[in-house]
């Protein structure tokens, strides 16, 4: 398959390519776009034959179902009704990186949902991503547009890699603002859950609704026979080509627990990538040193997260350490990912 990559620039003087993707997606074709998440790999969400096509591209477990990305804040057509509590953070959230989980209607197909009855839908905030679905007349079904279980994209570059050749259409803007998934929340049980972590906080959440918590199935390993009700909390997922894992710990001790086991690889001529903050990489004399950002600002190493991982491929190293991060606000979105990238494999000190 021949896949076009046309980059966006300016809406308004790109706007053919736009119509041109839209025309795909609209026609049963799959589509890879930006979001301020990570980019997508869209299809018609009401579309069986088309949503197939993304399960096909990226190898993606046919139990996992996908999140439905809309231009509007009103859903009425897709879900069987819109609780009070949703209605809010809709309101306060859309467009951005907040999932909601509902019951569906029977226009959404069972393969979009992994054949449950709720579905996951939320309108990103992305100029090209809402009028890519608005040209498109459909709702877009969309995961990450990678190969399944790998490292998500933030550049565009990181789609042409893993999909060139698989797709139809990729369409190129900026760079991903938020860097990991949208946080996804359970609207069809009392009290609210959230499935998974993002750019959108517990702490953020809890101001419009004290009740939300964390699904204590996402804090964990998951259990083989769960059936997921949202992307990522089954199979292992974001994971580089070399075996990654965690430090945990006091600074001093984290610190002294990477180089001691770096220093024990590069004995054993391995290569070693560390992943740190700017604070801390200065301590880190052998092996690649990859800076995630500052701890002062977690946004900056979820920004960064993903492509430093993608990085660590393209230096083929042969292991990943990476120091832990503190499980508030950001944090527990990004150690999330690291969690699932690792298989938690987790070395506390």
């Amino acid at each position: 398959m021949e896949t076009k990559v046309a980059i966006i620039k300016d809406i308004n003087k790109d706007i053919e390519y736009l119509k041109e993707a839209a025309d795909i997606i609209y026609n049963g074709g799959v589509v890879a776009f930006p979001t301020e998440t990570v980019y997508g790999l869209g299809a018609n969400a009401l579309n069986d034959e088309a949503v197939e096509k993304i399960f096909n591209a990226k190898g993606r477990p046919q139990d996992n179902p996908l999140i439905v990305h809309v231009s509007s804040k009103n859903i009425n057509n897709l879900v069987k009704d819109v609780p009070e509590i949703a209605q809010k953070l809709i309101n306060r959230f859309w467009p951005g990186p907040l999932t909601i989980i509902l019951n569906k209607k029977e226009i959404i197909p069972n393969r979009t949902s992994a054949n449950l009855d709720t579905i996951g839908i939320r309108m990103p905030n992305d100029k090209i991503a809402l009028k890519l679905i608005e040209l498109s007349g459909c709702p877009i079904a969309a995961p990450s547009a990678n190969i399944s279980g790998r490292p998500s994209p933030t550049e565009v570059e990181r789609c042409v890699e893993d999909l060139c050749g698989r797709i139809d259409y990729i369409l190129g803007g900026e760079r991903s603002n938020v860097g990991v998934e949208s946080t996804i929340v359970d609207c069809t049980v009392d009290p609210p859950m959230v499935l998974r972590p993002g750019g959108v906080t517990l702490e953020m959440l809890q101001e419009v609704c004290e009740d939300i918590k964390i699904d204590k199935a996402i804090q964990g390993k998951p259990d083989k026979n769960l059936k997921p009700k949202a992307p990522g909390m089954k199979y292992r997922h974001y994971a580089p080509k070399a075996k990654l894992k965690i430090i945990k710990g006091n600074k001093q001790k984290t610190i002294e627990k990477i180089n001691e086991i770096v220093q024990n690889y590069i004995e054993n001529q391995k290569e070693v990538a560390i992943l740190s903050t700017d604070e801390l990489c200065s301590y880190f004399n052998k092996g690649k040193v990859i800076s995630l950002g500052s701890e002062k600002n977690l946004y900056d190493v979820a920004r960064n997260l993903f492509e430093s991982l993608r990085e660590c491929d393209d230096l083929n190293v042969d292991i990943i350490l990476c120091q832990a991060f503190d499980e508030k606000g950001v944090g527990l979105a990004i150690m999330n990912r690291l969690n699932k990238a690792a298989g938690f494999d987790i070395l506390e000190v």
